[in-house]
């Protein structure tokens, strides 16, 4: 059985924790606001798939985790937050996360949260991770619908060591408690070339669907916007140049044919939109525009896609 600590009890991190609790795993959530109030009182109900996954966590807000447990009392601790929070975990849980020697795994979107994490802890801690073909969000406190495949991609950060090192063989050891809990997980020797992978599909259909209301069937299957996503894909493939990368164009057109045979989903983006949440827009599309611009090559479909949604937004 593995300890593992969830921050982050949103969508995705709530699916993912009532898949590993119902194989017997430990799970401490955190949470804040009616949320946490509701997983106190009433717990977690998740559904999925036509289920209803209903448990009694451990959940506790980020200051009532920190008085009561060290980092090193669990086995591995999770990043599920979106990517906007990063730096503020950072501030609020760094000094914790210092006081042990727990790996990190983070499950976010774009390709900036490793660094940040890895500078905060070091990088010999962080794991590299993706959440890949889910969606979920909380429809109302306590309560989290999630969609899809719902794989995990993993692996050492920046890349694998050698095989049977204290971290491939912790790798190993989640791959099979996630894999037991029904969630289907690869380990990467590579998992920066999948977070950016990851990162085409995010730039590509994200931002387009806040700013247009459109799920992704529609955008990647009506001409006048499957252009604007090729695009915005195209240049995302570019700029992971900037990062060593090097994507190709059969990375693209891999990419683009696997968002284009998607179910008609509303990404993330456009999620928080409706909610009126605060956008990913600067670590999908600004993660972008930072590395053309750093190597000198122009984005004209994410620039004006992303200046197009912060006027709309605004």
């Amino acid at each position: 059985m593995l300890k593992l600590l969830m921050v982050g009890a949103g969508g995705i991190g709530s699916y993912y924790a009532a898949r590993l609790l119902e194989s017997g795993h430990r799970v401490v959530l955190t949470a804040r606001g009616a949320h946490l109030d509701a997983l106190v009182s009433n717990g977690l109900k998740v559904h999925y798939g036509g289920r209803e996954l209903i448990h009694r966590p451990e959940a506790f807000s980020h200051q009532q985790l920190v008085a009561r447990f060290h980092p090193d009392d669990f086995d591995v601790i999770v990043i599920a937050l979106k990517s906007t929070a990063t730096e503020s975990v950072v501030d609020e849980l760094g000094a914790w996360l210092r006081q042990g020697r727990v790996p990190v795994l983070s499950l976010q979107n774009g390709v900036d949260n490793e660094p940040l994490l890895a500078e905060a802890i070091g990088a010999e801690r962080i794991i590299g991770g993706l959440a890949v073909r889910i969606g979920g969000h909380i429809v109302r406190p306590g309560v989290v619908e999630a969609e899809g495949v719902a794989e995990i991609v993993m692996g050492e950060w920046p890349a694998a060591r050698k095989p049977g090192s204290a971290r491939s063989l912790l790798l190993e050891k989640l791959a099979a408690a996630f894999d037991g809990s029904g969630i289907p997980t690869t380990l990467s020797d590579n998992v920066r070339y999948e977070l950016w992978r990851k990162l085409v599909i995010n730039n590509g259909v994200n931002p387009l669907s806040a700013l247009t209301g459109l799920d992704t069937r529609s955008l990647t299957h009506r001409p006048e916007f499957s252009r604007i996503v090729y695009g915005m894909m195209a240049e995302t493939v570019e700029a992971s140049r900037a990062d060593d990368v090097n994507l190709t164009k059969e990375d693209l057109h891999e990419m683009f044919e696997l968002i284009s045979s998607f179910n008609a989903i509303k990404t993330s983006m456009l999620i928080d939109r409706e909610k009126g949440r605060p956008l990913e827009l600067d670590s999908i599309a600004g993660a972008v525009l930072k590395r053309c611009a750093n190597l000198g090559i122009d984005a004209p479909y994410t620039s004006t896609i992303a200046t197009l949604l912060k006027q709309q937004a605004s």
